[in-house]
């Protein structure tokens, strides 16, 4: 059985509008038909966030019909409990990145790997895969 993942940030936009910057793994691993996909609710967030301080031009169509878009990529949401918030903030690690933080949180306590590029990640306790 395929494992669940959770796309960090930068992988859900590559792997929307550009394929080619994902790892092999991290393509056939998104690709896999039976490897069930979310998306934080933290990425939305981070997403809306960068967009409205000029970080991501270009990305402001794509908010305006993201439910859609993940729901045709046959993606599921995942929203942001307490429990979450207290482990990403728990964390001793350091990251800059509360966004990071979070998504690695989800990813530990819901059992799912982490689909990520981000090599600080890779001391916090959650399964990474690039």
């Amino acid at each position: 059985m395929a494992p669940s993942l959770l796309l960090d940030t930068h992988t859900l936009l590559w792997w929307l509008v550009e394929p080619e910057k994902l790892s092999p793994l991290a393509h056939t691993a998104i690709n896999d038909p039976a490897a069930a996909i979310f998306v934080s609710a933290a990425s939305g967030w981070e997403l809306a966030t960068k967009v409205r301080l000029g970080k991501l031009p270009g990305v402001e169509s794509l908010l305006l019909d993201l439910p859609a878009v993940l729901q045709q990529q046959g993606f599921q949401l995942l929203a942001v409990q307490l429990q979450h918030g207290l482990r990403a903030g728990g964390y001793p690690q350091p990251h800059r990145d509360p966004f990071d933080r979070l998504l690695a949180a989800q990813a530990e306590l819901e059992g799912m790997h982490l689909v990520s590029i981000d090599s600080a990640l890779a001391t916090f306790p959650c399964r990474l895969l690039w």
